[in-house]
């Protein structure tokens, strides 16, 4: 009997153990996850500290960058009351804008906008812009083209034609302009003469058109483009030549001493 009463007793304990330990490990797995976490219990973008254990007792991740790589919390989408992934979704191409260069080689770029911003970890948006070579060719290419040829100043100032006749006819006289050109390059024979070595790299240069080297558009051949490169070479010393960049002009005006004129 009372071995009998024993027996009952520890088998009673044995199954009670069971239970204990088998409701412990319900209520254990049932709390697992994302509402364990202290506040906050999720996260946004990608955040490796933001992770709990999963009922099987792994870690498992409660940022919105789970969702890729699918090792979210069982719970997740519960708690964090995520809906399901949005795409991004971009709008059609717009037009090519205009080449960079108005002469020569330049680059052109179109863009689009997003429609609809990638949400809950979607896929995200493609490139929003494009770019391409391209060459310009616009009307003012064959001015950028032209050569100017200079002297110093001193050339043909006040110069006065000795041989010329009371009666014959004077050209008619016009009124010269100045251009203020920035040198970006000259070429190593320019330091042979002593008013060419001052045509230096980056250095500001007046250039004056006289009525004589006018053409009859009423301006110098080379005369340069506003924040393009053109190209001048000295008629006087062989192998000067170079670059430079208008950067403004004055109508009716003389350069200073010590200028260029353009022939």
């Amino acid at each position: 009997m009372g071995a009998h009463r024993w027996s009952s007793a520890r088998l009673g304990f044995v199954v009670c153990g069971y239970f204990a330990f088998f409701c412990g490990e319900i209520i254990s797995r049932a709390e697992a996850g994302c509402r364990e976490r202290e506040n906050p219990n999720c996260c946004t973008g990608r955040n490796n500290e933001c992770f709990e254990y999963s009922k099987r007792k792994t870690v498992c991740y409660c940022d919105t960058y789970c969702q890729k790589t699918g090792d979210c919390c069982e719970d997740y989408q519960r708690v964090c009351q995520i809906s399901a992934a949005i795409d991004c979704v971009v709008g059609s191409w717009g037009p090519w804008s205009s080449c960079t260069s108005p002469c020569g080689v330049g680059s052109t770029e179109r863009s689009r906008q997003v429609s609809i911003p990638p949400r809950n970890g979607g896929t995200p948006c493609p490139d929003l812009k494009q770019r391409r070579g391209c060459f310009g060719n616009n009307a003012i290419c064959s001015t950028a083209k032209e050569v100017a040829k200079i002297l110093p100043d001193s050339f043909k100032r006040n110069f006065k034609d000795p041989w010329r006749r009371p009666h014959m006819l004077m050209k008619e006289e016009k009124a010269s302009y100045c251009v203020y050109l920035r040198v970006k390059q000259a070429s190593a024979a320019c330091k042979l003469k002593v008013w060419s070595a001052q045509l230096v790299k980056e250095r500001l240069v007046c250039a004056e058109c006289q009525s004589d080297a006018m053409s009859k558009s009423d301006r110098c051949g080379g005369d340069g483009l506003e924040s393009i490169r053109t190209f001048w070479a000295a008629a006087s010393v062989p192998g000067c030549h170079g670059s430079w960049v208008k950067e403004s002009s004055s109508v009716g005006c003389r350069c200073p001493a010590y200028s260029v004129l353009f022939v």
